[in-house]
């Protein structure tokens, strides 16, 4: 398998209100902003958001199936926040080789997730112990 800087890959989801429960219970982060649109209402997101550990996830499956793939292994990742990302609300996922080790098979990727109107709602860097 070849890697190289600068090699990217991309995903598009939106989390449904039934996906941001199940969410819910298996982290059992059970915030009312998330699943309750009244008190979701008063905060000051205005409505329902999705978990932003949910969000990320997108990139767990980006590096576990597309780059680098099968047989790679998290290590790490930071997270910074941006914009808040809604129920039924399509983002993009894109994670892109912004680094490789010379002396060990690890990869440094750039993980951003875009809203539809290309702002950016979570940036961060994973790194990657390549397959092999």
């Amino acid at each position: 398998m070849s890697i190289n800087i600068g090699d990217s890959a991309s995903l598009k989801k939106a989390f449904s209100s039934d996906e941001v429960a199940a969410f819910a219970d298996l982290s059992t982060d059970h915030n009312p902003i998330h699943l309750d649109e009244a008190a979701a209402q008063q905060s000051v997101f205005g409505q329902r958001v999705v978990h932003g550990a949910l969000s990320a996830s997108l990139f767990s499956s980006l590096l576990g199936t597309q780059l680098p793939g099968p047989g790679s292994i998290y290590l790490g990742q930071t997270l910074s926040f941006k914009r808040p990302v809604y129920i039924d609300e399509e983002v993009t996922a894109v994670v892109e080789v912004i680094a490789l080790d010379a002396r060990k098979p690890i990869a440094t990727l750039r993980t951003q997730l875009f809203k539809a109107d290309g702002k950016l709602a979570i940036d961060g860097e994973a790194s990657v112990r390549l397959p092999g």
